[in-house]
């Protein structure tokens, strides 16, 4: 082994098998095979890509895991362990797959790729020493742990592994229980609550790690600003402050949070001082499979105490709504069409219309329809159809813009009548107000919106849209920004990139424009308007062999689309100095 190639680095080490892999394969080579594939697609691999793991190797049975961090490889364990119970649940016991983990912290050497040395053994001892479904760590480990997790330790005492020089001290995590205070609850507290019909969350008070009592007001104010946020969404359950806060000072099994307060989701974290900097932690967890949905870290400096509470309540909050949709997306694909309630419609026409295809489009609109003949009371069937109506038509179909803007517009003044306070209702009405070149009443709904919840980045960016293409482009640029900053892995991200780059062009700033109109095409190489807007602006600029270069390569790429990209026709949405200036962009751009 050569000097240059060896590296050495202290890591977390997570080793697991399965138990009983030999019977199983016996039993059924290929049904075993691939239910494992599954378990790691769809639980394994995910929560240690959450978790900040790397996988190292996979054998057979087995699997190698590098962590950056022992409390994330414990955390990654411990949600591993509970998901394989949730999903053997409903196994017959002779075809279940069971893992044994261990989890140990020490110096490792790393070549190409692979790691070595005694870390990696000892990982893989305390691995044969857990119990099929359990978790077994060093000493190191529950030393570094420390309280750092609500869970609970069995010190199984100094033990001689095999292969290993010297004994080590093992714990086995108790999976069921937490480490701090009572895991049952009061009698009377122990109702089990059904879930409501549409998606529900608690906020847990948040942890104040620094002992600085000063600290624990900022967590619960932060808590409390995040509850009410969260009530903002017209879609979501949201428990009371007063519920929540029931459970403070308490180590907490999130389901069992989950069955008494009858919630699907629950949002937990902690705060911590250091000098003059605090660090919020916040994660989302699924309560019924213990599985994390979303987690976040916010380090910020202590210059304004409350404006760092609002600033952390702001970004929390306002990254909850896309992640809590994306999850109740994949809970809706699992189930057939033909049993989903009018929510759980909706959620699969929202997947289907962030694929952005023409056949995904049409089955946006089908399943819009679906949730509306359930539940003809549902704004949101009425205003996801709007959007696909409107999409459809400037992307797919080759129906004109009147021909549907009548008909886009009554479903989302429909959904507003039925749910006024709604904020997404007035915000997809904006925008259809918008395509009906009335760009004051669109601004006027738009405002509206963001009154009713001004930390959804869908309703920030149609405030951003609206006032853009209005005429308003400095507040209408911060808005797009705050929108992207909000959710900033958005399936959406593209569009209100253009929006940036189309109100940069009119408002003569042709170098901004054609650089943000580039990276729209980047992301998104189809969208044919994106190549004559970045010629127009190129060509506003003087570059007018740039200009023609971007024109007869789009016009290679997609010559079907040519009309559309070299269109004369002003589009509704634009006010005629607008449209003027693009078509005078094109013309230049055009001129020999």
């Amino acid at each position: 082994m050569s000097a240059e190639r060896v590296e050495r680095r202290l890591a977390a080490i997570l080793a697991a098998d399965v138990a009983g892999y030999s019977r199983l394969m016996g039993q059924d080579e290929a049904g075993t095979l691939a239910r494992l594939r599954t378990h790691r697609r769809e639980l394994i691999d995910p929560t240690v890509a959450e978790h900040k793991g790397r996988v190292v190797k996979t054998t057979g049975d087995g699997i190698l895991i590098e962590f950056p961090s022992v409390v994330e490889a414990v955390a990654c364990a411990v949600a591993v362990q509970r998901g394989m119970a949730e999903r053997n649940a409903a196994t017959p016991e002779e075809q279940r797959i069971v893992f044994r983990v261990g989890v140990n912290l020490g110096d490792i050497i790393v070549e190409d790729g692979d790691i070595h040395g005694d870390g990696v053994n000892v990982a893989a001892r305390l691995e044969a020493a857990a119990e099929p479904g359990g978790v077994c760590v060093s000493g190191t480990v529950r030393d570094h742990i420390g309280a750092r997790l609500d869970l609970a330790f069995d010190d199984l005492g100094e033990q001689a592994l095999k292969n290993i020089a010297h004994p080590v001290r093992v714990y086995g995590v108790r999976l069921a229980t937490a480490e701090r205070g009572p895991t049952v609850l009061p009698a009377e507290s122990q109702t089990v609550l059904a879930l409501p019909d549409k998606p529900s969350i608690a906020v847990l008070p948040f942890q104040n790690m620094s002992g600085d009592p000063e600290q624990e007001y900022f967590a619960d104010g932060m808590v409390e600003e995040i509850i009410t946020a969260l009530s903002r969404i017209r879609w979501l359950f949201v428990i009371a402050r007063n519920s929540s806060f029931t459970y403070k000072g308490q180590a907490i099994d999130i389901k069992r949070v989950g069955r008494e307060l009858g919630v699907r989701y629950v949002l937990e974290g902690s705060v911590r001082k250091g000098g003059s900097r605090v660090r919020t932690t916040a994660q989302l967890i699924d309560a019924i499979s213990g599985a994390h949905v979303w987690a976040e870290r916010y380090d910020r400096d202590l210059s304004d105490i409350f404006a760092v509470q609002d600033e952390i309540t702001a970004a929390v909050s306002g990254v909850i709504e896309p992640a809590l949709a994306e999850a109740e997306q994949q809970r809706a694909l699992r189930k057939p069409p033909e049993s989903l309630d009018a929510w759980e419609a909706y959620q699969r026409g929202m997947w289907h219309f962030n694929k952005f295809g023409a056949e995904e489009n049409r089955a946006a609109q089908a399943f819009f329809r679906q949730a509306a003949a359930i539940d003809p009371h549902f704004a949101p069937a009425h205003y996801g159809y709007a959007l696909a109506l409107q999409w459809d038509v400037w992307h797919y179909s080759t129906r004109s813009l009147l021909e549907v803007q009548g008909p886009a517009r009554a479903e989302a003044s429909q959904a507003v009548a039925l749910d006024d306070k709604d904020a997404m209702g007035h915000a997809v009405l904006a925008h259809m107000l918008m395509w009906g070149s009335d760009w004051e009443a669109a601004i006027a709904e738009a405002r509206i919106a963001f009154a009713l919840n001004p930390n959804s980045a869908f309703v920030i960016s149609m405030l951003g849209c609206v006032l853009g293409f209005g005429g308003y482009r400095e507040e209408a640029l911060e808005r797009l920004r705050q929108a992207m900053r909000a959710s900033p892995h958005d399936p959406l991200t593209w569009l209100w990139m253009g929006w940036v780059a189309a109100i940069q062009l009119f408002a003569h700033d042709f170098d901004a424009a054609a650089a943000t109109w580039r990276e729209v095409i980047r992301l998104r190489p189809a969208y044919i308007l994106a190549y004559g807007a970045l010629a127009a602006a190129l060509a506003h600029r003087g570059r007018i062999g740039e200009a023609r270069e971007v024109l007869d390569h789009a016009q290679a790429l997609f010559p079907e689309q040519t009309p559309r990209l070299l269109q004369q026709e002003r589009f509704p949405w634009l006010r005629p100095e607008d449209h003027a200036l693009r078509i005078e962009g094109l013309r230049l751009a055009m001129a020999e």
